[in-house]
């Protein structure tokens, strides 16, 4: 068990998964990094965390899931009385301005579109890294 909250990724493309997985891991982030490939899996962790499973430092939430969308899982999450304190960050491809509106009025603490090629990818993680999981402080 990590003395590091973990970092939950919610997505379903195997290859944004492994690319995700790969930044952080040429990173050497020390926060283990735990993986729903659906919306319905991402809701599955919420009765865990209301058990007392550590919370992660940060959700990464792609939109556009199968089963249970994104805005849905965001929803969700924001309304909890406990669990609402966990920072989300939307991590798609989509640039609509609807998209970006709607999770901002769902409750989202940022909304950042995936760069292209890994190198980009690279630096998108430090940054995720760097504020989320270091800078960032958590309520207790």
């Amino acid at each position: 068990m990590s003395l590091y909250p973990p970092i939950l990724l919610v997505e379903d493309n195997p290859l944004d998964v492994d690319l995700t997985l790969r930044a952080f891991q040429r990173r050497k982030l020390i926060n283990p990094v735990l993986v729903a490939r659906d919306g319905e899996e991402a809701l599955a962790w919420v009765p865990r965390w209301e058990s007392g499973e550590i919370q992660p430092a940060v959700i990464l939430l792609d939109l556009n899931l199968p089963r249970v969308d994104g805005l849905t899982v965001l929803r969700t999450l924001k309304e909890h009385a406990v669990l609402c304190r966990i920072p989300v960050v939307v991590l798609t491809t989509s640039k609509e301005d609807r998209d970006i509106q709607a999770a901002y009025d769902s409750g989202v603490n940022s909304y950042i579109v995936k760069p292209v090629g890994f190198d980009n990818f690279m630096d998108v993680a430090q940054h995720i890294e760097l504020y989320w999981c270091v800078l960032n402080e958590h309520p207790q």
